[in-house]
């Protein structure tokens, strides 16, 4: 019971936070934004999907560790930290706003991408909280992937200095 509430209260954020992220995405394009680099996004997607889906068919019946409970309700202070210093900006896709300053508060004044370390952290420590480390391992390595190639093109599309992977 413990792990379908978990895991109810996970999906339940995760679909609440792609519709905070239509609204933003919706608005901020309205308002003169361009979308970069959308050509990977289909596979966070998918990786989250799955990653979600597969906890959702491996997790249920196993013990629940509560020090990473914990370690996952930390997670998701950091989260609410990194959405409340974005506000109005804050989207799961690469969104700029022309003219608009780089957000230099709340956590991006110690990182410059400190909603990865809390996603990368998400994906370690939830299948970890029900012993699943192979399953662990595999996902932070695909997601570590991924991120290597969306870094690399936010950072582009925001002038900070990295260059985009070859097409």
């Amino acid at each position: 019971m413990e792990v379908i509430l978990i895991l109810g209260l996970v999906t339940a954020q995760r679909l609440g936070e792609l519709v905070l992220s239509a609204h933003n995405t919706a608005r901020l394009l309205a308002e003169g934004a361009r979308e970069a680099a959308f050509e990977h996004y289909r596979y966070m997607v998918a990786l989250h999907a799955l990653w979600l889906a597969g906890l959702w068919w491996l997790a249920p019946g196993r013990p629940v560790s509560l020090a990473l409970l914990v370690a996952y309700i930390l997670l998701q202070g950091l989260r609410f930290w990194v959405l409340a210093s974005l506000g109005r900006r804050w989207t799961t896709r690469i969104i700029v706003l022309p003219q608009a300053p780089l957000v230099r508060r709340g956590p991006y004044r110690f990182l410059s991408h400190p909603n990865y370390v809390v996603v990368a952290g998400e994906i370690a420590v939830l299948p970890l909280m029900f012993g699943l480390v192979g399953y662990a391992v595999v996902f932070s390595v695909l997601n570590a992937i991924l991120l290597y190639v969306r870094i690399r093109a936010e950072n582009a599309a925001l002038g900070i200095g990295a260059t985009p992977l070859p097409e």
